[in-house]
């Protein structure tokens, strides 16, 4: 994921904002597919290994939220059974699995928004309105990966030693994790410490300080920002005018195929594959390239 990965922070951060945010604001059906078709798409391009190892939990994660909803909400006329004089209806059931789409496809999102949307390019865009915040944002975006890595290789060292958190008995066990959680906050103490102490070296805080990024808006930058401003808008429009509306309380709402209807999904489709179809363009004009020679 390099080509998309090399366009201008706005033109990324833009893209993220808009994937996500309509994923979050439309309930319907369609819209939730294609999001986490495109949204799987893109985390197996980015980081393959740890979407493919994450599925351990997001699978069931995916049928607890959705078996959840039935059992807290009795809205819908589609009763298919009563349980203590409650009902459970096909509506709720099925809004339960909506919401567990659209829960799904925002994290894996965020997920391809970690990789790609570095802290470097975070800090570009919000380093000069609040560099503050954005220094705690970037991080704290980072501070869950670096602990991941870091209580691994502490792990791998004391396995080494006999301190296998993973054998022995429960009391060998309790041990081994306590003594890797000591070392985890050590170093996450002693590194709190260094990178204050580097901060300081390099001038943070002091007013007039100049900076240097290597980030430049080009006219490729500009004309992916506009397309993908006039599809979101595309969008909008039509929400305005209720085409892209789905309801499923107190029954389910008729899915439209009007010629309007199916701009709406294209649009969509267009906005979130932009990073899919512009990584197999860009594969496809090096191969292109290769058979030349």
């Amino acid at each position: 994921m390099k080509a998309f990965a090399n366009y201008h922070p706005i033109v990324l951060f833009s893209y993220f904002l808009l994937v996500v945010g309509m994923t979050m604001f439309y309930m319907h059906p369609i819209y939730l597919m294609i999001s986490l078709i495109f949204s799987i798409l893109l985390s197996l391009q980015v980081n393959r290994t740890s979407f493919l190892s994450g599925l351990k939990w997001m699978i069931p994660f995916f049928l607890v939220a959705a078996l959840i909803n039935p059992l807290i909400s009795h809205d819908g006329e589609l009763v298919i059974l009563y349980i203590d004089n409650n009902p459970i209806t096909i509506e709720a059931i099925v809004y339960g699995f909506a919401m567990s789409i659209m829960i799904c496809s925002v994290i894996f999102w965020f997920g391809c928004y970690n990789t790609i949307m570095t802290s470097d390019k975070f800090l570009y865009l919000f380093g000069k309105i609040s560099p503050s915040f954005a220094l705690i944002i970037s991080l704290t975006l980072r501070l869950v990966p670096r602990f991941k890595h870091q209580i691994r290789v502490i792990a791998h060292a004391q396995k080494t030693i006999g301190m296998d958190v993973t054998t022995g008995s429960l009391i060998h066990r309790i041990k081994c994790g306590i003594r890797i959680i000591s070392i985890l906050i050590s170093w996450a103490l002693e590194n709190a410490i260094e990178t204050a102490d580097s901060m300081k070296a390099r001038g943070y805080g002091m007013s007039k300080r100049s900076t240097f990024s290597l980030f430049t808006f080009k006219k490729r930058d500009g004309l992916l920002l506009s397309i993908m401003l006039v599809l979101a808008c595309v969008n909008v429009f039509g929400s305005f005018l209720g085409y892209n509306d789905y309801y499923f309380y107190p029954t389910f709402s008729a899915i439209t195929y009007h010629p309007i209807s199916y701009l709406l999904y294209g649009s969509f489709t267009l906005l979130v594959a932009i990073p899919v179809m512009i990584e197999f363009w860009e594969a496809f004009k090096w191969r292109s390239l290769i058979s030349k020679n």
